[in-house]
């Protein structure tokens, strides 16, 4: 294993935490909170130059690295910013404890959006914008934000993208990795600012603005208002979340086709059609089944819509408390949670992509049945499916479903109902947030052990980075020396 390159790249991630610490110091100093607040991110900062000093040294010769350096890589990065990320909420002694730190920081970074707070306003601004800030870093990828600012470009950084960015492939943009994660940077941070501007129009304050922005851009959910969106009861801000969200659920690879104005490609994509298609039929069931319950058609749409695109691209935010929903409703949001966003986006879940194929793979063994000799291809976005690419899909099913069992397991021996146990694991494993029962929208994780949190903390970076590289940072073959 290429050791030095490893500590090359966690150098220049020290280097990066660095630079991101100054954001919510700068928020912290604008709004004059104190020098307790501000050495909650000068700490931190310290710390990183020092241990960056000591990884960095000089630039290796050996650069090159393969897919094993690339998930160790990954993990590595993740396991550390989480751990950093988690001081400024124990420095300041706002999250006092460093397990509900650990589990607020990991949710942020992984775009989970569940948190243990059940008074969030009474937080001081820059630990709101930190705690927010955390699902723009962690939305796009903290690596794929490394590699765009790296002087160099190196293809072999491919490896880390398919570690870290979610979904069963990574298409590359341009021929350069480090230029292809700067278009997606410079398309998602252009979609933030958008967004920022239309819930601006919506009469929202400007700070409100950049946290429900960040929120929803990263789809974490992390709000500043113990209500979530529901605070403003706007139908506008509604709509515009609910529209916002949905847009970062898709492919970020279609973006890059519409300022190519190549739209023709992106009314072919199978993937958004699926995603569509899903968002409007379970729109369309749940208004039906909650219909007895609402006074107003209008405003039924509305919720329904929100929760909707709130759960499948695994946001969190809420404006109505979905709990309270019929069986058959909360059923089809579990479906959901389940499904996911699609690959390339900022959304979790098990991604759309993959259920079409496992759905395609299906209908082709039943089409076999009687005919066992017939050749039938499956094929995606007009493309055949090879026989590796299938095998995957079905080896991470199989990984997801085992790792899925045992999170329940574990969960359900502190959990008062099975509801509550499976909504938990779902709401962190595919970093929704808010789950059912003791842990629905308008409760929280704070009711569970430090063990379970810690445990909780681990499923939300196994299914942000897709099970694989935090396995294989435990394995001892990994370490063995490349012949």
């Amino acid at each position: 294993m290429n050791t030095r390159i490893i500590s090359y790249v966690i150098s220049n991630l020290f280097k990066l935490m660095m630079a991101l610490f100054l954001f919510p110091l700068a928020v912290s100093v604008y709004y004059r909170e104190g020098l307790k607040l501000s050495m909650a991110y000068i700490i931190p900062i310290i710390i990183l130059c020092v241990l960056s000093y000591f990884l960095s040294g000089k630039s290796p010769e050996n650069q090159s690295f393969f897919s094993k350096e690339g998930l160790v890589i990954v993990a590595l990065s993740w396991l550390l910013i989480s751990f950093f990320g988690a001081l400024p909420f124990v420095i300041s002694g706002e999250i006092p404890n460093m397990i509900d730190a650990f589990f607020e920081s990991v949710s942020g970074f992984t775009t989970t959006g569940a948190t243990i707070l059940s008074e969030v306003e009474s937080l001081s601004k820059s630990i709101l914008f930190w705690r927010s800030f955390t699902h723009v870093v962690g939305g796009m990828g903290v690596l794929v934000l490394v590699l765009a600012i790296l002087p160099k470009g190196n293809n072999q950084a491919l490896h880390i993208m398919r570690a870290e960015v979610p979904g069963p492939t990574v298409g590359k943009l341009v021929a350069k990795m480090s230029y292809n994660s700067r278009i997606l940077y410079i398309i998602y941070i252009s979609m933030i600012i958008i967004m920022i501007i239309f819930l601006l129009l919506g009469g929202m304050p400007f700070f409100d603005a950049c946290i429900h922005a960040f929120g929803t851009a990263g789809t974490g959910g992390f709000s500043s208002k113990n209500t979530s969106i529901g605070f403003y009861n706007s139908a506008y801000i509604d709509y515009v979340t609910s529209i916002g969200m949905l847009v970062f659920g898709l492919n970020f690879n279609l973006f890059y086709l519409l300022i190519l104005g190549n739209i023709k490609q992106i009314f072919k994509s199978e993937e958004a059609k699926y995603y569509l298609s899903i968002v409007f039929i379970a729109t369309a069931f749940i208004c039906i089944n909650i219909y007895p319950i609402y006074s107003s058609i209008t405003r039924m749409i509305r919720d329904v819509f929100f929760t909707v695109s709130s759960i499948i691209t695994t946001t969190g935010y809420s404006t109505v408390d979905f709990d309270k929903w019929p069986t058959f409703s909360k059923i089809i949001l579990m479906f959901l949670m389940f499904c996911g966003g699609c690959a390339g986006s900022t959304a979790g879940g098990f991604k759309v992509s993959r259920l079409a194929i496992l759905i395609k793979r299906f209908v082709r063994e039943f089409k076999k049945i009687g005919h066992p000799n017939k050749v039938l291809n499956i094929k995606l976005e007009g493309k055949t499916l090879d026989k590796e690419m299938l095998e995957g899909v079905d080896s991470y099913f199989i990984l997801y479903s085992v790792i899925l069992f045992i999170l329940l397991l574990i969960t359900a021996w502190e959990s008062d109902t099975f509801i509550t146990a499976l909504s938990a694991v779902l709401a962190t494993f595919n970093n929704i947030g808010p789950g059912l029962g003791a842990v629905g929208p308008t409760s929280n994780f704070g009711l569970f052990s430090p063990f379970l949190k810690f445990i909780l903390s681990l499923g939300m970076l196994l299914g942000r980075l897709e099970i694989i590289p935090l396995l294989i940072l435990v394995s001892p073959r990994i370490y063995r020396k490349r012949d």
